[in-house]
């Protein structure tokens, strides 16, 4: 199986400020986007991987890497690689920040505060703005738990599938060592599996069905 098209895919966490030297962040480590980009590159993809902080993943021949920190930037990044075209498919695997606070101090914050009261508000879902770049883009977005049960994954994820209009979810929890997964689609359940290079495997195999 060979998959000749061109796929964007996106790993890692995102920073969003609270000032000008402190973020919110997440655990997320980028590995399962990276191991995903390596993957459908041997199966014959062109592979754009956009980076988020911390993963360090060095010259990868065959693979267009561009790193980004802040949310904003994986925004602009998004907005630019899908306007000009050419992509069949794209795959959010990123843990993008839900919540950034209301208002960034400009300079950094001192440290002699007693205490530090901050509002989160919700932020854009990016992956809800795919498919106005392209008609039929193929989607797949990936909703992670750190401790769910097979049910609440599977439908959390089905739920995600159908509320952004995406063609595939990866639904996957980690505790410690304990990986577990499900990839969806309307009619259909694939897992579950224990291993994230399974995952990916199986993940990759019905990208090449599904894309061709």
């Amino acid at each position: 199986m060979a998959i000749k098209k061109r796929i964007l895919i996106t790993a890692g966490p995102t920073w969003v400020s609270i000032d000008s030297a402190r973020v919110i962040s997440n655990i997320a480590s980028g590995e399962t986007g990276f191991i995903l980009a390596k993957k459908l590159k041997k199966l014959g993809a062109r592979i754009t991987l956009l980076l988020g902080p911390g993963y360090f993943c060095g010259s990868q021949k065959g693979i267009k890497v561009i790193r980004f920190k802040y949310f904003e930037e994986l925004d602009k990044l998004l907005a630019n690689e899908l306007k000009k075209g050419g992509y069949a498919a794209v795959i959010q695997a990123a843990a993008v920040s839900d919540y950034r606070p209301e208002k960034k101090i400009s300079r950094k914050a001192g440290s002699n505060r007693k205490s530090w009261k901050i509002k989160l508000v919700p932020t854009k879902k990016l992956i809800a703005g795919f498919k106005k770049y392209k008609p039929g883009l193929f989607t797949v977005g990936f909703k992670f738990e750190p401790v769910a049960t097979d049910k609440k994954l599977i439908n959390q994820g089905r739920e995600l599938l159908g509320k952004e209009d995406l063609d595939l979810v990866v639904a996957n929890s980690c505790l410690a060592t304990n990986y577990r997964a499900f990839i969806l689609e309307k009619y259909n359940k694939y897992g579950p599996y224990a291993q994230k290079q399974k995952m990916v495997d199986g993940l990759s195999k019905l990208l090449g069905k599904k894309i061709l």
